[in-house]
């Protein structure tokens, strides 16, 4: 194979970064996607390929020969449906973050691909970002020691135009935000430390959207919608305040991963801001990021080395292309998984216990803090042949 064709489940706002797979006279292709709604598809020929193949029933693209992997980007709670359907019908699959919004679901499709004999991929294009890349050379090198604690903060300023406003304001559809949201940096802290969540304790609640305004109700036909500091005129209009929202927009995790490490992470849906701020505290230092900057700070502490002679500032470079030029590398490295057998950065196992940690913490909020335990891979991959991989 020197050309990899690719079709799409699932033709909303993600599916908009396939275009960096559509490169005709490359080493891949995109030539068909698929969609419930009509009006996705001649928006998807427009921004990805006029001459792609469209069509309302996914199964469509899955009969088709002339696919040969499948990238899926539908709703959180379609992915296992979509992943697994793909993978049974023989195809590669890339699948977007979070794998899926049950660990039984993750676990199905992890069960599918290694049935499957094909390749797979979940999409972290956060560990393709140049920022956390440098964090993680940083910690590798051993500049800050044996890591003990990770401390993340998540800004998220414009919670209601991602979430609230449209299906992931309630829980039959996501689970939680821990699993839509801190799914990626629930796998960040994973792949900084090395190690994965063992238990942990969490609390949270609906504190800001939610309320009792009526489901079908919209910004456009809402009477308060010239006072409303949530209105909204754009694609995704329903109600922040209506009743059926259930999904915490404040919340906050301790975990303690394999080998002590703690961690702790905070999400807020309604902070005036967007931001990321990673602490990691090692034996002999630590680092910390600031996006609005783009620079990494590492403190060093007194260890009777050379490393108490500075601290050090890095500045990190701008790339090129969407979330910070990570779309384009995490596509590059499919075709490459696919045509060069090179290994993902990202295991699926990966993707699989980012969500068992984020519906771990999701029952503990919702029990009131009490400790839970991550429910371990080794459950289910006894006998298993195919290499899931770690970190």
């Amino acid at each position: 194979m020197e050309q990899l064709r690719i079709g799409v489940i699932g033709l909303g706002w993600r599916a908009g970064f396939t275009k960096y797979w559509h490169q005709p006279g490359g080493r891949s292709v995109v030539v068909a996607g698929a969609d419930i709604r009509a009006d996705r598809l001649e928006k998807f020929r427009e921004r990805v390929n006029p001459e792609a193949y469209v069509t309302l029933d996914y199964r469509e693209l899955l009969e088709r020969s002339d696919i040969d992997a499948i990238v899926v980007t539908s709703p959180d709670h379609c992915h296992a449906e979509h992943a697994v359907a793909a993978l049974q019908a023989g195809k590669h699959v890339y699948c977007e973050k979070p794998l899926s919004i049950t660990v039984d679901g993750c676990d199905r499709i992890l069960e599918a691909w290694r049935e499957s004999g094909k390749q797979f991929m979940i999409g972290f294009n956060m560990r393709y970002m140049n920022m956390y890349r440098t964090m993680k050379e940083i910690i590798d090198s051993g500049d800050i020691g044996e890591v003990k604690a990770v401390w993340v903060r998540h800004f998220v300023g414009l919670g209601s135009d991602y979430y609230y406003h449209s299906w992931h304001g309630s829980s039959r559809n996501t689970t939680s935000l821990l699993l839509q949201k801190a799914s990626h940096d629930i796998d960040i802290i994973h792949w900084l430390t090395g190690r994965y969540a063992a238990k942990v304790s969490a609390f949270g609640g609906v504190d800001y959207f939610g309320g009792d305004k009526p489901n079908d109700l919209t910004c456009p036909a809402c009477a308060e919608k010239e006072t409303c500091p949530e209105a909204k005129t754009g694609p995704l209009v329903q109600c922040a305040f209506r009743e059926e929202v259930d999904v915490e927009d404040n919340s906050m995790v301790l975990m303690e991963l394999e080998g002590g490490i703690k961690a702790s992470y905070m999400q807020c849906q309604f902070t005036p801001d967007y931001e990321r701020n990673y602490t990691i505290i090692g034996t002999r230092g630590r680092i910390e990021n600031n996006e609005r900057e783009q620079k990494v700070y590492l403190k060093s502490r007194i260890s009777h080395t050379w490393r108490d002679l500075s601290d050090r500032v890095y500045d990190i470079k701008q790339a090129e292309g969407s979330h910070n030029g990570a779309d384009p590398k995490i596509c590059d490295d499919f075709v490459a998984m696919i045509l060069d057998g090179k290994e993902p950065v990202a295991p699926p196992l990966a993707g699989r216990m980012s969500v068992a940690v984020g519906c771990a913490a999701t029952e503990s909020m919702r029990a009131g803090g009490m400790v839970v335990p991550v429910k371990p891979a080794e459950l289910w991959m006894s006998g298993s042949s195919a290499p899931l991989l770690r970190t």
